[in-house]
């Protein structure tokens, strides 16, 4: 597996890929901006809704418990998951139960799943394709990463790093239409033809969940493209997969964060499709897996724990320099962006030891997200637990040792300073070269012919 900086050069050496991600992730960002400063009261909501969640984090068993009772009374079956494997063999045994049944012989053994970046984790779908079961991801952007055989890149816009014509190619090769057409609209009806005959011939639905709500037993799914309403509602079967951190206190809560979620996530005043699912129709089994993986390690940090209050609204990823420049994938994660990179080294951190640093701990991250986590302040954090854990390469370790040297001492930071200024002028190869990663990409300074501490000394009565 690639670090995230190995990743990133991939991607940056299409310039125009990465200039143009660049510039489309920042547009949605600045259509985030002018939606949330549209109404009054957007930063109270972000402390309500801080609030709120730091109350469920408070709470959490007793919310789980309400809602589980709740769920029940409503009939809906409940499912505990304590990792990733653990859902992904509930999910296949619903699966497998529903097809012991009476069948017809026509009835393709497969399911239509919407966006669920929690099955995204749990590597649901190639875990079922092993079992023999075909998984068809029906939101438009997860089906085209899916045609792809790659994993999405962004939690909202899951093809954000594909292009038109990219598309266009991959549709004619999977779907038939004609080569050469590039045009979103009639790419868009090609893949909904294709998804309404997998609609209507799967009999079992998945669909993610963005709230629930312990007061009532329901759960909230919201969508831009009601692919998840369409899946559900002519299914025989609804599962519902969930992180425990997704549970509200009360209904009257969804106010706040269907405010909130919409307007940070595209610059939206509301999703186009809440869909509110609290009991199955006559005749369809309505599961719902609650699944923690990881969730209450996270829960017991105190440095991190605020990292579940997390709505997936994915503001952080537009607005962060790092994200924006390096793609998704570079983050080798099934979340990426800030808020994945402090997610991520809770479930292992060796092996993403290098996603929190990632970040120029500008706080653009922590500024536009809608639940008030501290992302830039967490990042830091976990950077001084991956150093004293032992997480971080040996040479990185040793150089930030020698650079605390210097900087802690003035005598060896002055001299070391004229030695530098020195060997850029005299011997510039010593420093412009492939050895130094920033070279790669730029332009190296000048040297100054003095510090500015010696400037200061001889200019500071003028």
């Amino acid at each position: 597996m690639k670090t995230h900086s190995e990743a990133a050069e991939i991607f940056n050496k299409d310039f125009d890929r990465t200039t143009w991600h660049d510039e489309t992730l920042y547009f949605v960002r600045q259509k985030r901006d002018k939606a949330a400063f549209q109404i009054n009261d957007w930063e109270l909501l972000r402390e309500t809704a801080s609030k709120i969640k730091n109350n469920v984090l408070s709470n959490m068993h007793n919310y789980l418990v309400q809602f589980e009772e709740n769920a029940l009374r409503n009939g809906i079956k409940v499912h505990w998951a304590a990792d990733a494997l653990e859902h992904n063999e509930i999910v296949y045994g619903i699966i497998s139960e529903y097809y012991k049944g009476d069948i017809p012989a026509d009835t393709f053994k497969g399911m239509v799943k919407s966006k669920s970046m929690l099955t995204e984790e749990c590597h649901m779908n190639e875990f079922l394709k092993e079992k023999g079961i075909e998984v068809i991801d029906t939101d438009l952007g997860e089906r085209i990463v899916q045609l792809a055989e790659e994993p999405p890149s962004h939690i909202v816009m899951p093809c954000i790093h594909w292009k038109k014509e990219e598309i266009g190619e991959l549709f004619h090769k999977h779907l038939g239409t004609e080569k050469g057409n590039k045009d979103p609209q009639y790419l868009t009806e090609a893949a909904r033809q294709h998804l309404r005959d997998k609609f209507l011939t799967r009999p079992i639905a998945l669909t993610g969940v963005n709230f629930v709500v312990a007061e009532t037993g329901e759960f909230v799914v919201c969508t831009n493209e009601g692919n998840a309403d369409m899946g559900a509602h002519l299914a025989d079967v609804h599962i519902a997969s969930m992180g425990f951190e997704k549970i509200i206190p009360q209904k009257k809560h969804l106010g706040v964060f269907l405010r909130l979620l919409a307007r940070s996530a595209t610059g939206q005043p509301i999703t186009t499709y809440s869909s509110h699912f609290k009991k199955p129709r006559d005749g369809q089994q309505m599961h719902i897996v609650i699944v923690d993986n990881g969730r209450s390690t996270q829960l017991g940090r105190e440095d991190f724990r605020n990292s579940l209050k997390c709505i997936r609204c994915a503001a952080c990823f537009n607005t962060c320099p790092v994200y924006r420049r390096s793609g998704g994938h570079s983050y080798h994660n099934a979340v990426a962006g800030p808020i994945g990179s402090i997610l991520a080294p809770n479930l292992d951190m060796r092996a993403n030891a290098d996603l929190p640093f990632a970040s120029t701990l500008c706080g653009s991250c922590s500024n536009v997200c809608p639940v008030k986590i501290d992302i830039h302040q967490q990042l830091y954090k976990w950077r001084q637990v991956l150093v004293q854990e032992g997480y971080t390469p040996a040479s990185k370790t040793l150089a930030m040792k020698g650079m605390s040297t210097v900087l802690s001492n003035p005598g060896v930071f002055k001299f070391s300073g004229k030695v530098g200024r020195m060997l850029m002028d005299k011997l510039p190869f010593l420093v412009n070269n492939s050895m130094n990663p920033w070279y790669k990409q730029r332009e190296m300074p000048e040297p100054p012919e003095e510090s500015f501490r010696d400037w200061y000394k001889k200019n500071r009565e003028k």
